[in-house]
């Protein structure tokens, strides 16, 4: 089921036009009876005002008449073309920083309703690389977003801090796929990124149409005593079922993500993730007077589409 944003934006949408219905319907031909009644028993001579008077919409019903038209075309746009979201934490460092605000494309996927997500219109799959947004499946009022390194069918190994993918043939295809594959890495020597007081490294990993970067750090080990144990494989290897992905954040020693809970259902995903349309910047410093929530400045230089 959607959020409770979404929930109640269509309820609004739902409400307010179902005024303006039952106005223009019963209400409004009532007004319009009166004034003819009253314009009768006046020969004519009714007052203009007494006729705005006869013919004044309640207050309800002009403001639903107001409101509908940009309630109906934001639960649409929101619902079916794109949807704004905030990033809350560091997960996909470096891709998308705390403070980015991002929208996410709704129909580069299936296109689902904007309550019960049931899907309305079958469309494209995701492509390894993507970067979605989808419902957490342990909590699915709760929106994660992750980069998509498997497809239904691929086998995934992680281990030692390096993606291995072997990926699923579809009918027809004999090549690029069926043999296991190390994803290369290209170590990036400018790097300015830490977990905690450990300093991060940062790779150029190829995977998807143009590659992206990742964040590694080699001072924390593999948490593969928290890894998602899947029946007949190694603790860290992973066989996607049909239906579902493999989702991992960009920072791999700082992502909760498919490896520790599992795979991402088809019917939980929302979107992908496509442009940075504003990102702020807060201030890190715990004895700053401004709290921590108000933007110090504008990252302009990171504006535009997400790899």
């Amino acid at each position: 089921m959607a959020g409770y944003f979404a929930i109640l934006l269509v309820l609004l949408t739902l409400v307010s036009g179902l005024i303006w219905l039952f106005d223009a319907l019963v209400l409004a031909p009532k007004r319009k009876e009166r004034l003819v009644l009253a314009q009768s028993g006046a020969a004519g001579q009714l007052p203009a005002e007494t006729s705005d008077t006869l013919l004044k919409e309640p207050a309800v019903v002009e403001t639903a008449k107001s409101i509908f038209p940009v309630i109906a075309a934001i639960t649409l746009f929101r619902s079916f073309l794109y949807e704004p979201f905030q990033i809350p934490s560091g997960s996909m460092m470096p891709t998308l920083l705390v403070g980015d605000f991002i929208l996410v494309e709704k129909y580069s996927y299936d296109v689902k309703d904007p309550v019960w997500r049931k899907t309305l219109y079958h469309n494209k799959l995701p492509k390894h690389g993507d970067v979605a947004v989808f419902k957490y499946p342990e909590q699915p009022t709760v929106d994660f977003i992750k980069r998509i390194v498997g497809l239904p069918g691929d086998r995934i190994i992680y281990r030692d801090k390096q993606l291995y993918i072997e990926k699923a043939c579809v009918e027809g295809q004999t090549s690029g796929c069926g043999a296991l594959e190390r994803v290369a890495q290209t170590l990036l020597p400018d790097n300015q990124f830490y977990q905690g007081q450990l300093p991060q490294s940062r790779y150029r990993e190829a995977l998807g149409e143009n590659g992206h970067d990742i964040l590694v750090t080699r001072g924390v080990p593999d948490q593969i005593r928290g890894y998602y144990q899947q029946q007949g494989t190694a603790v860290d290897e992973f066989m996607v079922p049909a239906g579902h992905y493999f989702a991992i954040g960009d920072n791999r020693d700082n992502s909760r993500d498919s490896r520790f809970w599992g795979f991402v259902p088809a019917d939980n995903l929302v979107g992908k993730a496509v442009f940075i349309w504003m990102s702020f910047e807060f201030s890190e410093n715990p004895n700053s007077w401004l709290p921590g929530w108000v933007p110090v400045g504008v990252r302009f230089e990171r504006l535009g589409k997400i790899e």
